[in-house]
C-alpha cells in the first residue's frame, strides 16, 4: 500500500474538495483529511487526473480551512469489516458503529463497491415469500431474489408497512426467518427510533444489521450507505448461506444527495436537475440483489421510494420501475379512508409473481384467484366512478353488487391490522369469501374444479 499525502487543496464546496498536483492517484481511493485541529474526515476520490483530483468528503466540508489541512491518499478503496457479529448492530454509511459498541473486528474486509455478478451465474428468482400482507401475497407476490419497491408519498405509512414485512417475511412452510439488512438514508430521528423499537419489540433485532444516516447527518454519506449495506448483505447471503431481505428507505433521499453532488461537480443536469447517469447509478444498486448458482443464500430487496407530489412519473420512481420487477403503490385516498395498508391495487404489479405461485408453491387456485380479483375490482372501480356521476340509486342490481364488492374488498382484503400476519391460505380463503358474493357464472376466470372446491355462495 502506497500512502501519499498532500497539502495542495485548492477548492471546497458542497462536500467536495479539489486537490492539485496529484499524479498516480486512482479513482475510488479512500482519503483521510486532517485539519489544523487534528480532527479527521473520510473521503473518496470520484474524479482523478494527474493535475488534480476531486474528493467526496463524507462528513462534508463545513468549517474546513484549506490552508491548514493534510490530504492523505490511502491507496485502498472504501471497505467494511465483515463478520457474523454484524447482526444486531447499527452502523453509519461507512460501516462505523452508531450504537456505542466497539467496531467489528475481522480480518475479512471487502470494498463497498462490490463486484459485478456474472449474468450467467444468476439463478432465476423463484420461491414464494410470505409477507403476511394480503395485497402483496395474494395479488403482487414477492419471490426470493426479487427486487420489489414500495412507491409511496409524504405522510403515507410506508415505514410501518416496511417494518411489518421485516417482522413477518418467511418462506412458506419453513420456520427459518430472513436475516435483515436495513438501510435508512436521510430519515428523521423519530423514524429511526421507530424502526429500532419495532425490531426490538418483535424480537427480530438480533437478526438485523442496521445502517442509518439521519436527516441532519452529511448528505454525501448517503451515496455510500446503500453500497455498504449491500456488501454486508452479500456476505450474509453468499458466504453464510442466509436468505437476506434488504429494506432501503428512502431512495429518494439517496437520489437527491446524488443530484447535490452532481451539481457541485458541474455535471450536465437531465430531468428535474438529476444527472443523466441516475438510471445507471440506481441500477448499480438494485442489481446487486438476486440468486447465484450453487449458492443456498439469496438477496431479496424491498426499497422504499417516496414520490414527490405523489407523482409516479417523477424520475426516481419512473427509473426505479424500469430496473425493478414491479412495484407496490400506496394510495392517499385509501389512507384518508383509514385503510391500512393503503395499497393501490390497480397500478401495483409483481412481474415475477407467476413464477412463485401455484400448486407446488402456494395453492393450485392462486393464479386464477388473483386474475379474477383484478377483473372484478377493475369493473367495480368503473362502477364506483359511474355512481359518482349518476348516483348509486340509478345503478342496476348487478352494478350495485360490484359497488358493494369494491367497498368490502377495500375494508376486508386490502385493510388488515398492522400486527395481523395472514397466511397465504387465509388470504386465498378471504378472496373466495368475497368472490362468493357473485353468482358462479360471473367468475369467468375460475375453473369448474376450483369453483366446486372453494366457492361458498349459491349458484
Amino acid at each position: 500500500m502506497s500512502i501519499k499525502e498532500y497539502r495542495t487543496a485548492s477548492q471546497a464546496s458542497g462536500g467536495l474538495i479539489v486537490v492539485r498536483d496529484t499524479p498516480g492517484i486512482a479513482f475510488g481511493d479512500r482519503v483521510r483529511i486532517t485539519d489544523e485541529r487534528g480532527e479527521t474526515r473520510d473521503g473518496q476520490v470520484i474524479r482523478a487526473a494527474d493535475d488534480e483530483v476531486l474528493i467526496l468528503v463524507f462528513e462534508g466540508t463545513d468549517d474546513l480551512d484549506l490552508s491548514g489541512i493534510w490530504v492523505r491518499f490511502l491507496d485502498q478503496p472504501v471497505e467494511i469489516a465483515l463478520s457474523p457479529e454484524l447482526l444486531g448492530r447499527e452502523f453509519n454509511g461507512l460501516g462505523e458503529p452508531r450504537d456505542g459498541r466497539p467496531p467489528v473486528l475481522s480480518n475479512l474486509r471487502r470494498a463497498v463497491g462490490g463486484s459485478a455478478i456474472n449474468p450467467a451465474a444468476r439463478t432465476y428468482p423463484r420461491e414464494f415469500i410470505q409477507t403476511g400482507v394480503s395485497t402483496i401475497d395474494g395479488l403482487n407476490s414477492l419471490v426470493r431474489g426479487q427486487k420489489l419497491p414500495i412507491f409511496s408519498g409524504s405522510g403515507l405509512p410506508h415505514n410501518r408497512l416496511a417494518a411489518q414485512i421485516v417482522r413477518q417475511a418467511k418462506l412458506k412452510d419453513q420456520d427459518s426467518s430472513f436475516s435483515i439488512v436495513f438501510a435508512a438514508m436521510g430519515v428523521s430521528y423519530a423514524d429511526a427510533k421507530f424502526f429500532r423499537d419495532e425490531f426490538a419489540s418483535s424480537g427480530v433485532l438480533r437478526n438485523v444489521v442496521m445502517f442509518v444516516n439521519l436527516a441532519d447527518d452529511p448528505p454525501v454519506e448517503r451515496l455510500t450507505l446503500p453500497r455498504t449495506a449491500l456488501t454486508a448483505a452479500e456476505y450474509l447471503a453468499y458466504e453464510l448461506d442466509r436468505h437476506v431481505l434488504v429494506v432501503m428507505t428512502d431512495m429518494t433521499y439517496y437520489a437527491e444527495a446524488l443530484r447535490e453532488v452532481a451539481t457541485a461537480k458541474g455535471d450536465v443536469p437531465a430531468r428535474k436537475g438529476y444527472p443523466g447517469y441516475l438510471y445507471s447509478d440506481l441500477a448499480e444498486i438494485y442489481e446487486r440483489c438476486g440468486r447465484i448458482h450453487n449458492r443456498h443464500g439469496s438477496i431479496t430487496m424491498v426499497p422504499v421510494v417516496s414520490m414527490p407530489s405523489d407523482d409516479i412519473t417523477h424520475p426516481i420512481p419512473d427509473l426505479t420501475g424500469y430496473i425493478t420487477e414491479g412495484q407496490i403503490v400506496l394510495s392517499r385516498e385509501l389512507h384518508n379512508q383509514g385503510v391500512y395498508p393503503p395499497v393501490h391495487i390497480s397500478p401495483s404489479l409483481s412481474r415475477l409473481m407467476k413464477d412463485g405461485i401455484g400448486k407446488d408453491d402456494t395453492r393450485e387456485d392462486h393464479p386464477h384467484v388473483a386474475a379474477q380479483l383484478y377483473a372484478l375490482y377493475a369493473r367495480a372501480l368503473e362502477t364506483r366512478n359511474l355512481a359518482s356521476i349518476i348516483g348509486a340509486d340509478e345503478l342496476s342490481e348487478r352494478d350495485r353488487r360490484y359497488l358493494k364488492f369494491a367497498d368490502d374488498f377495500d375494508k376486508q382484503f386490502v385493510g388488515q391490522g398492522e400486527s395481523e400476519d395472514r397466511s397465504i391460505e387465509a388470504t386465498l380463503n378471504l378472496a373466495w369469501e368475497l368472490m362468493s358474493k357473485f353468482p358462479r357464472d360471473m367468475l369467468t376466470r375460475m375453473s369448474e374444479t376450483e369453483v366446486a372446491k372453494y366457492y361458498q355462495g349459491s349458484a
